[in-house]
């Protein structure tokens, strides 16, 4: 270890007494203050600007953390994507130069061994990366001081990550800079090599067995992982076997230019190496066997702690068996179903499941066919069958049809005609199945609402239902007309719809038919026929007794749902609210969600964290639009307490205007004399609930039915977060985090400014000043 060190010490020595390390010091530095100083310096004006105009504003909207480090302008991706033009530079002599001069014959005969010369060199290297990741360090230092609630553990583990990455380069480094004696090529060596292993990841990824050989040689993702803040085991081995290897590698061409052994013999020491290192890597990289530390204050990068226990409730040994079934002719199939796209499929999709459940198994399906009643293919392509569309889809896509199975043998095997045979994943565990669905949104691959609503699914043998009622002209949750009700609930192409989080929806009519028990709540939308004495006595049995309703009405048909409520103690005011306001109809009410929206789903309501210190900043009531509704009351005397989820603006000029509202003309005019009614506040929205029979009854209302249809929410959160109150907050699985607490910035502008001028100009002048002189020294001795 003396001699290695030895080595080390006399070649750092060497480092700083050339121009290069100085240079590439400076360059270092000034690129690192410059993705910094300049970021903090403009999110600096920006909050004296937004403090000084807006007294309501809290900070901004994402995290400062990932905006001014981690972001795609910040620091750790830019000095990680420019990191290996560094590098070569800095090794591209540290073998050859000794070869140049002739000097490792001096070397080979000291007392010094190759290994010692190899470790001592990379170990002074090692060194250099220290004060690499010091000037890192000191802008990370920075950044705790410059933000408020800075993620700690993410900017750690970036530093991590870029510790390990800059080790490889090296390793990678020094050996190019032993396989040649010129300097400028071992340099371009290296940057081809670091080249090739941050994208193989993107090769060959058609073919299934080296697939996963190229994916785990992929440099690009494990950095990103880091930067992330999530620690893989995986990761860290990865980062050694490189190192290792191509240390190796400059040990074994070292020695081999001091022997005389047959080429054979030498090819299977490295071979050999080879094998040994990606072996280790990939059985290290297998679900089951990696260890992981999320070291986000969020734990963002870790399955919410209610989809965690719901992979715990599948038994030991009973694996899940997920399939993915792709069609080249269907929707995402470029998003996802290529075999392209697989490892994204696995790695990003799977990934945080395979950690608390290592036994899912996968399949593939890779298929061809055309739904029977979508005509569009075959007027696209004239006379040819099934299998000739897809020859010719496939030469402009890269599909390959001889990979993939006949629409025969496809719908042997199962039914996906009701999918729309789209990009799907069926979902099997101990004789149940169902599907978990892909969207076209961007994101493509479900989220962990969708997911954890499957695996529940296959675990309980019922789900919640929630029956709407037809036969008076309801809101149709089959339709997709703009008025209807299509969009969130029933339509599997949207993620946020309720069949798709976890609920069986249905629709009931009531004259032919009993409410059944259990259900999770019965939904009267908007009917615009009076209902029968039948339906009434059924419904106000079934509230009676303590079930779940939602009811939902427009003006002008309150008195059609009104009888229902009587027992209740609440009614729907007969009218139309009037909101006069600057931008919006009259009847375009303006109400504001309320503190109510809390207790409606707790687990779902992202609250923002306010500054402990800071008291006079609140948070800024959200607005949303309802066009035509009435609103609701509770009359004295009543046995329900009350939410009111939704509440009126009393800032702006609000009545309830009886009679006829014409809304395309001049202002309407508040009347007493045609019964207008005038109050502080009218809430739109809310629930009545008490507590009978052992259980907590709930009861929604809404003066808006169109509120929820296709054209104007089409699954809005509000939707969701009813249907959750309406559940008792069982379904669905929101796997919400909390929002950012890193959203201010602590210095001023001035403060900012100064540390442009300090980190960016004066620093690295002083570097390049002690630079000079100690070189100008150094020459004259």
């Amino acid at each position: 270890m003396k001699l290695i060190l030895k080595v080390a010490r006399t070649e750092l020595r060497n480092l700083f007494y050339s121009p290069v390390a100085w240079f590439l010091t400076i360059a270092f530095m000034a690129q690192c203050a410059l993705f910094y100083t300049i970021m903090v310096e403009k999110m600096a004006r920006f909050q004296e600007l937004f403090v000084k105009n807006n007294s309501e504003w809290i900070g901004f909207n994402d995290s400062l953390t990932q905006t001014i480090f981690l972001a795609d302008q910040g620091i750790f991706v830019n000095v990680l994507q420019n990191l290996f033009l560094f590098v070569p530079l800095l090794t591209m002599g540290l073998i050859s130069r000794e070869i140049n001069n002739g000097t490792i014959k001096l070397l080979y005969s000291s007392p010094l061994k190759i290994r010692h010369i190899v470790l001592g060199k990379y170990l002074a290297t090692m060194a250099y990366n220290v004060l690499l990741v010091g000037i890192v360090g000191v802008f990370v230092i920075l950044g705790m001081t410059n933000i408020e609630y800075v993620d700690y553990g993410r900017l750690l583990t970036s530093l991590l990550g870029f510790f390990m990455l800059v080790c490889a380069y090296t390793a990678i480094g020094i050996f190019m800079s032993s396989v040649t004696t010129y300097q400028i090529i071992s340099a371009i060596a290296t940057f081809t090599i670091i080249f090739f292993l941050s994208y193989i990841g993107e090769l060959w990824q058609k073919y299934d067995y080296i697939r996963d050989i190229t994916h785990f040689l992929s440099m690009k993702g494990r950095a990103i992982k880091l930067l992330s803040g999530l620690i893989r085991t995986t990761d860290i081995i990865y980062f050694a076997t490189i190192i290792v290897m191509f240390l190796g590698f400059t040990l074994f061409r070292l020695k081999g230019a001091r022997e005389f052994v047959p080429t054979y013999k030498k090819s299977i020491r490295y071979v050999s190496l080879i094998v040994v290192c990606l072996a280790v890597g990939y059985i290290t990289s297998r679900p089951g066997l990696i260890g992981y530390w999320d070291t986000t204050r969020d734990n963002i990068n870790t399955i919410h702690p209610k989809t965690q226990a719901i992979l715990a409730g599948f038994e030991k040994n009973e694996p899940v068996e997920i399939t993915l079934y792709a069609n080249m002719l269907g929707r995402n199939w470029m998003q996802g179903g290529m075999p392209e796209r697989r490892m994204d499929y696995m790695w990003r999709l799977w990934e945080p499941y395979l950690r608390f459940k290592p036994d899912l198994k996968f399949k593939f399906v890779t298929y061809y066919d055309i739904p029977d009643n979508d005509s569009t293919l075959y007027k696209a392509f004239p006379g040819k069958t099934k299998k000739q569309i897809a020859e010719e889809i496939g030469k402009g896509i890269g599909g390959d049809v001889s990979k993939c199975m006949p629409p025969e043998e496809v719908r042997k095997m199962i039914d996906l005609t009701p999918e729309g045979m789209q990009l799907v994943l069926q979902a099997k565990y101990k004789g149940r199945a169902t599907f978990i669905r892909t969207y076209v949104d961007g994101v493509t691959w479900p989220n962990e609402t969708n997911v954890s609503a499957a695996f529940l699914r296959l675990q309980q043998d019922t789900m919640p239902k929630v029956l709407f009622t037809s036969g008076n002209l309801e809101r149709s949750i089959f339709k997709s007309g703009e008025r209807e009700y299509a969009g969130g609930v029933t339509d599997i192409s949207k993620r946020a719809s309720l069949v798709n989080i976890g609920f069986d929806n249905d629709t009931i009519n009531l004259d032919q038919q009993d409410i059944p028990k259990g259900i999770s709540s019965l939904v009267i939308a908007d009917p615009k026929t009076a209902l029968s004495p039948v339906k009434q006595d059924k419904i106000r049995k079934y509230i009676a007794g303590g079930g779940n309703v939602f009811i939902l009405t427009e003006p002008g048909k309150t008195d059609l749902v009104n009888p229902l409520l009587a027992e209740t103690g609440t009614e729907f005011m007969p009218g139309t609210i009037v909101e006069i306001s600057k931008n919006e109809a009259p009847n375009m009410a303006l109400p504001f969600v309320t503190k109510d929206i809390e207790k409606m789903a707790p687990d779902a309501i992202q609250k923002l964290r306010l500054k402990i210190k800071n008291e006079r900043k609140t948070p800024k009531r959200r607005h949303v639009k309802m066009l035509g509704t009435t609103a609701i009351r509770q009359l004295p005397g009543s046995s329900f307490s009350k939410y009111s989820f939704l509440q009126t603006n009393s800032q702006n000029d609000i009545w309830i205007k009886m009679g006829h509202l014409v809304a395309d003309s001049t202002a309407p005019v508040f009347s007493p004399q045609e019964g207008d009614f005038r109050d502080s506040s009218f809430s739109l929205m809310g629930g009545i609930y008490r507590n009978i029979n052992g259980k907590e009854q709930r009861i929604m209302l809404s003066g808006d039915a169109d509120f929820f249809s296709n054209r104007r929410s089409n699954g809005d959160d509000m939707l969701l977060f009813g249907f959750s109150w309406l559940d008792n907050n069982r379904f669905p699985n929101f796997a919400v985090r909390p929002s950012p607490m890193d959203l201010n910035i602590k210095i001023s502008s001035e403060t900012a400014n100064m540390q442009v001028w300090v980190f960016l100009y004066i620093l690295p002048a002083i570097v390049l000043l002690l630079g000079i002189v100690l070189l100008v020294r150094r020459k004259r001795k």
